[in-house]
């Protein structure tokens, strides 16, 4: 089998897109204090942030996608952050229950926030929480044609290819899977035609759903289960919607490759994202080598963010007795 580096293939244009329903600005106008207002205008490069860290008692921090952190010059008092929680409840009926209950709570645009503060326990098991002291705000980027160069590696004969994408966090997996399941759905690359996807968003990241509405592109034969764990998603789908392809993010526990497994046996499709830099290091996951040894996924994708994030590193593929290693480049 052949592993492809891509040093020496050339780039194809990548088409940023911005998101209409919720331009950054917006953001800042319906959720921030006025006096918070006026720092984002006029010192904060709002197009090119990629977190904005609210932290109760601390300076207001901005991380852009090139990695540069801004500290503002200015302190978040309880009032300023009470103001900002009380906005995000707003903006979501089911807050103050299941989506504080998870942790984090998805705006219109897709964005999401983070919460950090007092978890109150039910039966061991987080119910909400209370005394929030620190938000999140991740901005959701989403980049139509991100998949443009992986999709040929994907195609086996026009059949597709059960795949596992891998790389350590902040290498723009779940941007590249979304652009996966938009090309899949809208039939974009021609050899694979167009397919069924049904699509479990755990995290509400890869859809960015806000009340049942996908904030972000993901086709026109997409089904999406949002908010719904991966190992049990996987399942409704297949008994509910009849996928051609199941695609999820980040899976990582028994259960996860269990439905996987499920999925396979079914003869649907499956894309993953995981966390994992190196193939040594997804071979020493326990709960992942049975996958691995019966080599249920023909293709296996690294990326790293050395140069610029999402850079494609290296591809491996089975032809079912063995998987071609070779080191990072």
């Amino acid at each position: 089998m052949t592993v492809i580096k891509f040093a020496d293939k050339p780039q194809q244009k990548i088409r940023p897109t911005k998101l209409p329903k919720c331009p950054l600005n917006q953001i800042v106008n319906d959720f921030f204090p006025l006096e918070f207002q006026s720092l984002f205008l006029t010192q904060v490069q709002l197009e090119e942030a990629a977190e904005i860290r609210i932290r109760l008692y601390r300076p207001l921090m901005i991380l852009y996608r090139s990695g540069k952190e801004q500290v503002l010059n200015v302190i978040c008092q309880r009032e300023q952050l009470n103001y900002i929680i009380e906005r995000l409840n707003q903006s979501s009926v089911y807050a103050w229950e299941e989506e504080y209950r998870r942790g984090y709570i998805t705006i219109t645009g897709g964005h999401r926030v983070g919460l950090s503060g007092k978890a109150l326990l039910e039966g061991g098991n987080i119910r909400t929480m209370k005394n929030i002291s620190s938000l999140n705000f991740r901005i959701a980027h989403q980049v139509l044609g991100a998949a443009d160069r992986i999709m040929p590696y994907l195609n086996e004969k026009h059949r597709l290819c059960n795949t596992l994408i891998a790389a350590p966090p902040g290498c723009g997996k779940t941007t590249l899977l979304r652009d996966i399941v938009r090309q899949l759905s809208d039939g974009l690359y021609a050899p694979l035609g167009s397919m069924t996807v049904g699509l479990v968003d755990e995290r509400s990241e890869i859809a960015g759903s806000v009340d049942g509405e996908a904030q972000l592109e993901v086709g026109i034969r997409t089904d999406i289960l949002d908010g719904c764990p991966k190992s049990e998603g996987m399942v409704m789908m297949i008994r509910s919607m009849s996928p051609q392809v199941i695609v999820t993010d980040e899976i990582g526990t028994k259960e996860d490759i269990n439905a996987i497994s499920m999925a396979l046996s079914a003869g649907v499709k499956v894309i993953a994202t995981i966390h994992g830099s190196c193939w040594r290091e997804l071979c020493n996951r326990p709960f992942l080598r049975p996958l691995l040894d019966s080599h249920s996924f023909e293709r296996i994708i690294f990326l790293t963010n050395k140069e610029r994030i999402g850079r494609l590193e290296l591809v491996m593929a089975s032809d079912g007795n063995d998987y071609t290693v070779m080191e990072k480049c």
